[in-house]
């Protein structure tokens, strides 16, 4: 199976692609979108849906898991990130592929076994999981990759559930 995890913003997105086979993860591509700072901020929407649509495009993944926002003081900062956020759902549905969604907590409890756990820890267990020489930069590359592991672990422990119905 073929995932791709999306950490949503509008100045920097990250995306990871992952290939998820037994029980084993290995890494396809990753990166980041980025827009200018410069740029009107409907051409900053506009170039973030096409180069995701030519990733999709490109990778064919079977889902793509999108990370939901968590925010806590900038208001202002959250809403431009949801408008990143619905591009990412929204292309991917043009697309016709599934798309799961997993909050902070989730992404943590999935990679590193605690809700809570700290951003360096996420960040190290990714590169252990996906056996990289280093810590994927920029943090939303990191994020994004995460984001795909959840969803391979997700999906397994939901096959089990199914299997002792």
């Amino acid at each position: 199976m073929i995932i791709m995890g999306i950490d949503p913003g509008f100045a920097i997105t990250g995306y990871g692609v992952v290939k998820y086979e037994g029980n084993k993860f290995s890494v396809i591509d990753y990166g980041s979108v980025t827009t200018k700072a410069s740029m009107p901020f409907p051409d900053r929407l506009l170039l973030l849906d096409r180069r995701l649509e030519e990733l999709i495009k490109m990778h064919k993944p079977s889902v793509v898991a999108v990370e939901e926002l968590f925010f806590n003081k900038n208001i202002k900062t959250a809403i431009y990130a949801a408008h990143g956020r619905g591009i990412a759902l929204v292309c991917a549905a043009r697309c016709g592929i599934e798309v799961a969604e997993y909050t902070p907590l989730q992404v943590k409890q999935a990679i590193v076994g605690y809700g809570r756990a700290e951003k360096s820890q996420v960040q190290q267990m990714v590169k252990m999981i996906l056996n990289l020489p280093e810590i994927p930069k920029p943090d939303d590359v990191a994020d994004a990759l995460a984001v795909a592991i959840c969803y391979g672990h997700s999906c397994k422990m939901a096959a089990i559930e199914r299997k002792y119905r």
